[in-house]
């Protein structure tokens, strides 16, 4: 059965402000099935535009994206490698676009911090010429230290070398869990990345808001979203994850699409999208 992407579930007084911005952007992108576990759009908003592999989707091109990080990434607490959110995050984008050859290649590993993800990132990396890097990054750091000084600055080194070479990033922050919430650092780690992300103008796909918004409305209940250890994600969780991330990504490459597309249609109405729109337009949502 066919269905319609979450994000794109809209109201019909959603689909009125966007028909009354551009004509052009009222159509919407198609899909696979709508999960328990989703959000508010103006929480899994990535926020900037990820134009390089927006062309890869739009021209039908191969797109390759590397899920970059450690345990999470790599998949610890899954019971079995096809339950990992870069396994499931493949499914999910060729479920989107079976039309488009998409590989997501994971290159997570467990216990990892931001200088050793640096150290390998040209091999693991770069060298695999994705479209697209993933990058999920700090919970280490947050695990085995409260001065984080270092960490930013390697952060912002490592995501100055992937724009470089021309690639789109997205950094996934920290996972909503007890061990995390017991340290410190928490809070001052989850300000850096979402300031990296502003700054270098980057995605930021905000893993620790989406996770504390199911784990207090309980949505994967009765299946526990972190393991037993008080820190791994599960399959329940990890699942989500992929399709929250999934319907991001799609929204993204569809909106920036066609908003690209008005300039040679509407410029008038182009011009009131020349600020970022999604965050008045998701409180429309929310109001409705």
């Amino acid at each position: 059965m066919t269905h319609h992407l979450s994000i794109g579930r809209l109201t019909a007084a959603f689909a009125g402000v966007l028909t009354s911005l551009c004509p052009a952007l009222a159509e919407q992108p198609g899909t696979v099935g709508v999960p328990s576990c989703a959000v508010s759009p103006a929480l899994s908003e990535i926020g900037v535009a990820l134009d390089r592999s927006a062309r890869r989707i739009d021209q039908g091109s191969p797109l390759t994206i590397v899920a970059m990080g450690s345990s999470s990434t790599l998949g610890v607490g899954a019971s079995a490698p096809s339950m990992t959110y870069p396994s499931r995050l493949d499914r999910e984008l060729r479920d989107r676009f079976p039309a488009v050859e998409i590989r997501v290649l994971n290159r997570g590993i467990g216990g990892q911090d931001v200088g050793e993800e640096l150290n390998r990132l040209d091999r693991d990396v770069v060298a695999e010429h994705p479209d697209l890097v993933i990058w999920q990054v700090g919970t280490n750091a947050v695990l085995r230290r409260d001065d984080l000084t270092v960490d930013e600055q390697l952060i912002r080194q490592g995501v100055s070398l992937m724009k470089e070479v021309g690639i789109d990033v997205v950094l996934m922050d920290l996972q909503y869990a007890r061990r995390v919430l017991t340290r410190p650092s928490w809070g001052e780690m989850e300000r850096v990345i979402g300031e990296i992300a502003r700054s270098d103008h980057v995605g930021l796909f905000r893993r620790f808001e989406i996770m504390k918004e199911w784990d207090h409305t309980q949505q994967l209940a009765p299946a526990p979203m972190i393991g037993p250890d008080g820190l791994h994600m599960t399959d329940a969780s990890y699942g989500c994850l992929a399709s929250e991330l999934a319907e991001a990504l799609a929204w993204n490459w569809w909106s920036h699409g066609k908003i690209a597309k008005s300039l040679h249609q509407s410029p008038d109405a182009v011009s009131r999208l020349s600020q970022p729109v999604t965050r008045p337009l998701s409180t429309a949502l929310r109001t409705q």
